[in-house]
């Protein structure tokens, strides 16, 4: 059995799950989202409860599709009830963000600004040197963040970069000049 599969999924106040056609729908207060199910996986809803189940439990991939499709349904009832956030802090002397309307603009100190257009159901909020991305779709907010993040990743020397907030960047010591001396 899977670890992560047999544990119920606890619908939150305000989250409707329904299955219609082999397709999970979401539905919240922050938005809704469609999850289409394997064709081995099967989910019950009851008691504001839901149960993913597979035809074989004995069998190592649908296991896993088990613990994955588990995963997946409890993170779009949680992003629709309250949503997902990344934040990204910018380091470096002349790196600077800015969000208008769905558009993000870095400044990185490339001989151009980059403009990002950001996806349908995401929302970036810019505070000094903080990126703040948010929406009810994880990987969304993930996957965002993270082409963000690639733009310019924080190098080891002096630690210039993007990082997430929290991120421990490991740092490497300088080139050491040697004093030449008489003798």
């Amino acid at each position: 059995m899977s670890k992560i599969g047999k544990k119920p999924i606890q619908v939150p106040q305000g989250v409707s799950i329904e299955i219609v056609d082999a397709i999970v729908k979401i539905k919240g207060p922050k938005g809704e989202q469609s999850i289409p199910l394997h064709r081995h996986v099967q989910v019950a809803v009851e008691d504001g409860a839901a149960m993913v189940t597979v035809k074989n439990p004995d069998d190592r991939r649908q296991r896993a599709l088990w613990g994955t499709f588990r995963a997946l349904i409890e993170n779009a009832a949680q992003g629709s009830a309250s949503g997902w956030k990344k934040q990204l802090e910018i380091q470096g002397v002349g790196y600077k963000a800015a969000s208008a309307g769905q558009k993000l603009t870095l400044n990185l100190g490339f001989s151009h600004p980059i403009e990002f257009v950001v996806p349908a159901g995401l929302a970036v909020r810019v505070e000094k040197n903080i990126i703040t991305i948010e929406g009810h779709d994880r990987q969304a907010v993930g996957q965002f963040a993270a082409r963000v993040r690639s733009l310019r990743k924080p190098e080891p020397y002096k630690g210039k970069g993007i990082r997430y907030v929290g991120e421990v960047v490991r740092r490497k010591a300088g080139k050491v000049v040697k004093a030449v001396g008489a003798g």
